[in-house]
């Protein structure tokens, strides 16, 4: 299943990572990968992806820092965002209000096959049956 769409995973959780990697990969998405904010912001610069799915709480750069450098590039300013955290809305920075985030996804509350569902969503690609 060929896509022409490509989306990074930032998430320092190796094992998070690896997981969208392979259930956004099985859906024909081109697939990237980087564990922290700087990583990231390096990784959107070399690929220019359609969407992000971002962690916050990472270490070096957080997914705040990361989206607020991101946005202030030509390049960075209209990729699609998707927060992917286990952080309650209530507790994100306050700066997201104001970084055109797609949609914000608590970790807990969500399956894998939800969060591949709203990236094809997002990316207006139909959701295969099997998968």
């Amino acid at each position: 299943m060929q896509s022409n769409h490509t989306v990074i995973v930032i998430e320092d959780d190796e094992s998070i990572r690896e997981m969208y990697k392979y259930k956004l990969s099985k859906h024909g998405y081109t697939v990237h990968c980087a564990k922290n904010g700087v990583e990231g912001l390096i990784k959107s610069e070399e690929t220019m992806p359609d969407l992000i799915l971002l962690d916050l709480m990472m270490p070096e750069m957080s997914g705040d820092e990361m989206l607020a450098k991101l946005r202030e590039t030509d390049w960075g300013a209209s990729i699609r965002v998707v927060i992917l955290t286990n952080l309650s809305k209530n507790e994100a920075p306050h700066s997201l209000r104001f970084l055109n985030v797609d949609r914000y996804i608590v970790k807990a509350h969500s399956t894998p096959t939800e969060v591949t569902d709203i990236v094809n969503e997002i990316l207006g690609k139909k959701t295969p049956g099997v998968v």
